[in-house]
């Protein structure tokens, strides 16, 4: 059937008797998004259109690098262009390879979006689609292929064009033992679309390499249009960004990768000094509830002996933290309603840790303070490795309504670190004050470790947290993340008994001023 059909789709484009000869349009490529797509391309779109296309058209193979912040239209620029390149070669012929990290929904997604674009008249018995990754206009077509480490894809050429999406995702072996051949048999110009992330990824090492270029020739290659290059040309999706940005902090990882373009390199601190001084809460630490309305407590844990370096090292974020994890951190917050009518803030009122408890003791003491002194109505534990006991424990105790247990792995542990960022930066996540400026030691730990904290980026822009190389803990970082993590939804309300009342075995009751004590 393929072949009947491409067979068809030849006496269409060339001698047809029922049809004229397809004919490529002739208006030029900026009224082909006009007239024919039926959406015109911005200026900056087609800065970079013009120089590609250009490239093309002369056979000098050049690279460029497209950048554009999240929502400015680079996957529409990328879908006219291949839509204006099949046009044009129809009858010629010609091959177009676009490759992104995944196929779904990556690919997926610009394969829709190319056949929409192609949703013309023009096309009508011309456009065909094969094998789930072929797209064809006549004698051109895009094919689209994964750029998984794992994916084959050899014997591919790009005649036309080569086009590697979500660059900064790509594998920078991958993108050079088995896409960049495909594009130097004939020639053809290569196209790295993408937002940053690090200055390791194939986006940024072919940008320095233009870089170096221009300054030679003065041609540009590289084209990087950040959220402010969108606002001119509307102004409802800057004012979305100037709130996200309002929102989050500039500091914000997705603000500077997504909206910024600017590189992250994992060598500075987790928490910028803005961020810091954002956390220093004018509170007074607290050993037990107040008995006020409108005012909740939730509870965050971070268990020792969670994973070990090493373990479970295929998906389990945590097995980045140097030294091990030895001690069990219990944070307890307080979520109340904001004077000002936004979001409830949620403050950081005490701390408690220890080391060397066996897991029957650990547990008689959380269920006790969770319940019977701070009658917490969330906590988020860590239930990781050795963790997930203690979590089950603690969960049949108080109740699966009441605790979540969190196991670490590196998409959750990315989703925390990005929930973590947004509550600081917001101002909504802060720290007790000391009386007399003199700091306890639960707070001396806590300070050292969320100031000397470092991110863990990965590919997928997946964010994490660690340890400082060379010694340290990240116990309190990730207690004050599993805090955060426990204060989203939960609105303040009146400070009530919302657990079970029952105990487990060998729990014993205990005064709040022992319980202060752990």
């Amino acid at each position: 059937m393929a072949t009947l059909a491409r067979r068809q789709a030849r006496r269409r484009v060339d001698t047809d008797d029922d049809a004229p000869p397809f004919m490529p349009f002739t208006g030029g490529f900026e009224a082909f998004g006009a007239e024919v797509v039926g959406r015109p391309l911005r200026t900056y779109q087609l800065a970079a259109a013009r120089a590609i296309l250009g490239s093309v058209a002369r056979g000098e193979g050049e690279t460029f690098v497209v950048m554009m912040a999240r929502q400015m239209g680079k996957n529409e620029l990328s879908a006219q262009l291949e839509a204006w390149l099949l046009d044009q070669n129809a009858v010629t012929g010609g091959t177009i390879v676009k490759a992104a990290p995944t196929f779904r929904p990556q690919l997926h997604v610009s394969l829709a979006r190319l056949g929409t674009t192609l949703h013309h008249p023009r096309y009508e018995g011309v456009m065909r689609r094969s094998h789930g990754y072929r797209i064809a206009v006549g004698e051109a077509e895009v094919v689209f292929l994964s750029a998984s480490p794992h994916a084959n894809v050899a014997g591919a050429t790009a005649s036309l064009l080569l086009e590697i999406d979500e660059a900064q995702d790509v594998d920078a072996a991958k993108y050079a033992r088995d896409f960049r051949p495909m594009a130097a048999a004939s020639n053809a110009t290569t196209v790295i679309y993408g937002t940053a992330w690090t200055p390791e990824t194939i986006l940024e090492a072919q940008r320095a390499v233009n870089d170096d270029r221009t300054r030679i020739d003065g041609m540009a290659r590289n084209f990087v249009f950040d959220w402010t290059t969108g606002a001119a040309h509307n102004p409802a999706y800057g004012r979305f960004v100037e709130a996200e940005i309002a929102r989050m902090g500039e500091g914000h990882p997705l603000i500077r990768t997504q909206y910024l373009l600017l590189t992250l390199d994992g060598r500075g601190a987790l928490l910028s000094p803005e961020n810091l001084l954002l956390m220093r809460g004018t509170h007074p630490r607290q050993l037990a509830p107040l008995n006020a309305p409108g005012v909740t407590y939730v509870a965050g844990i971070d268990v020792a002996g969670g994973i070990e370096d090493g373990e479970s090292a295929t998906n389990d974020a945590d097995r980045f933290r140097e030294p091990r994890r030895d001690r069990t951190v219990a944070g307890i917050a307080e979520v109340i309603t904001a004077n000002d009518g936004g979001h409830p803030r949620t403050r950081l009122v005490e701390v408690y840790e220890w080391s060397g408890r066996p897991l029957h003791e650990q547990c008689d003491r959380l269920v006790h303070l969770l319940r019977e002194v701070w009658r917490c109505r969330r906590v988020v534990i860590d239930a990781s490795g050795l963790g997930a006991d203690l979590a089950a424990r603690v969960a049949r105790a108080l109740g699966a309504a009441v605790v979540e247990p969190f196991t670490f792995t590196v998409g959750s542990k990315s989703r925390l670190t990005y929930h973590l960022l947004a509550h600081v930066a917001s101002g909504r996540l802060q720290m007790w004050a000391e009386e007399g400026g003199a700091r306890s030691p639960v707070a001396e730990s806590f300070w050292t470790e969320v100031s000397r904290a470092r991110p863990v980026v990965r590919p997928g822009g997946h964010l994490g947290f660690m340890a400082p190389p060379g010694g340290g803990h990240d116990d309190h970082v990730a207690m004050l993340a599993l805090v955060a993590w426990a204060a989203r939804g939960v609105m303040p309300a009146a400070a009530q008994a919302l657990v079970r009342a029952t105990a487990i075995p060998g729990t014993r009751a205990r005064s709040r001023l022992e319980a202060s004590r752990f």
